[in-house]
């Protein structure tokens, strides 16, 4: 299952606000990106939702894996964690976050990057 499009970032608007004003967090395969959400600036009609929601996108390189069947995999399981994580939990503040692969070392099973994800997310405050 894919996240749905209420919880996708959308718009190179909303890449370069998180770029610039996000709060970094890191871990040995991924690097975790969170900003105060503007809803002004996404691309689209979902920019009206005022609700306070956390909006994400996963960034998996190349360098991952040369095969695109690979990254598009490990992007929807990622997805898929994250919807389940955030929607389950109450936030605080809309947020946008923005998960990147990084490309050391990608563990053959899935779990551990799942793990590492969960600890990100509990650092930025994203989930209890």
């Amino acid at each position: 299952m894919v996240l749905p499009s209420s919880m996708r970032i959308k718009g190179h608007r909303c890449f370069g606000h998180l770029h610039r004003t996000g709060v970094k967090f890191h871990s040995h395969s991924m690097l975790l990106r969170v900003a105060k959400a503007r809803p002004k600036i996404m691309k689209g009609t979902y920019r009206d939702s005022e609700s306070k929601t956390c909006r994400c996108a996963v960034v998996i390189s190349a360098k991952v894996s040369k095969k695109a069947v690979i990254r598009n995999r490990l992007r929807r399981l990622i997805h898929n964690h994250l919807r389940l994580r955030l929607e389950s939990t109450p936030q605080k503040i809309s947020s946008w976050a923005l998960l990147t692969i990084k490309p050391s070392n990608m563990p053959k099973n899935i779990a551990p990057l799942l793990e590492e994800c969960d600890k990100l997310l509990r650092d930025a405050g994203l989930i209890s």
